[in-house]
């Protein structure tokens, strides 16, 4: 089924979402901070490392902001109907960000040094890269004289899908603050999931909607990662 074809307000899937997500972040902040976190180490075998409370903040903050960022995304800016399925498999797939992040981090005890900065700069980076562009889209979608007309301009000039782009590098910059090899994982398996995933899906509803100007962007413009794929 497409869906990209598909309005609505989902506003029932869009509550269940932001619910399930408060529990995460709610559980998320038990982990790092409160009792929850030594329980945990213990099921897993692990040392909770006590002296990284700054690391552990900032995982938070990004927790915070991904939340409220995202949130405002899907309650402003998204229009496509949302199916019961992704309103309960979204919050599932951000417990690898709320959760799994902040589980990679408790055996961590290393203060926060210049490494880290560039983790929250890639972070930072790629929040403003996924809001900036989608706001870019959204306003110009909202002028009557571009109606039924494919958006290839704004930051979506460097990469087709520069948004998933900027999804990549606030994940990276998140793997990056938990010291943590195996954090590495989880942007690997999200670039996998958009590369062969979403983005031929999109590519689809898009070639079949817009025809020759998808081709034609398409031929000039890089799949996923400006000046590279």
């Amino acid at each position: 089924m497409d869906l990209y074809g598909q309005k609505s307000k989902s506003i029932p899937q869009k509550a269940i979402i932001i619910l399930l997500e408060l529990l995460l972040i709610w559980l998320s902040y038990r982990i790092l901070f409160q009792h929850s976190g030594d329980v945990i180490a213990g099921w897993l075998g692990i040392v909770n490392s006590s002296g990284a409370v700054a690391r552990r903040t900032i995982i938070f903050t990004f927790s915070v902001i991904v939340f409220f960022r995202l949130g405002f995304m899907m309650l402003v800016l998204l229009k496509r109907r949302i199916p019961w399925e992704e309103g309960i498999s979204v919050p599932l797939a951000f417990a690898l960000y709320y959760i799994g992040f902040p589980l990679l981090v408790l055996p961590v005890d290393q203060p926060v040094g210049g490494f880290d900065y560039l983790g929250i700069f890639i972070f930072a980076a790629g929040s403003f890269i996924n809001t900036y562009s989608e706001l870019q889209r959204h306003f110009w979608k909202k002028d009557p004289a571009h109606k039924g007309r494919l958006y290839t301009t704004g930051l979506f000039r460097y990469s087709m899908h520069i948004n998933y782009f900027g999804d990549l590098l606030w994940v990276t910059g998140y793997a990056v603050l938990t010291r943590n090899w195996y954090a590495v994982l989880i942007p690997l398996f999200l670039a996998g999931f958009f590369i062969f995933y979403n983005i031929p899906r999109l590519d689809a509803h898009l070639q079949a909607k817009y025809k020759a100007d998808f081709d034609a962007y398409a031929r000039r413009t890089r799949k996923f990662i400006p000046f590279i794929y």
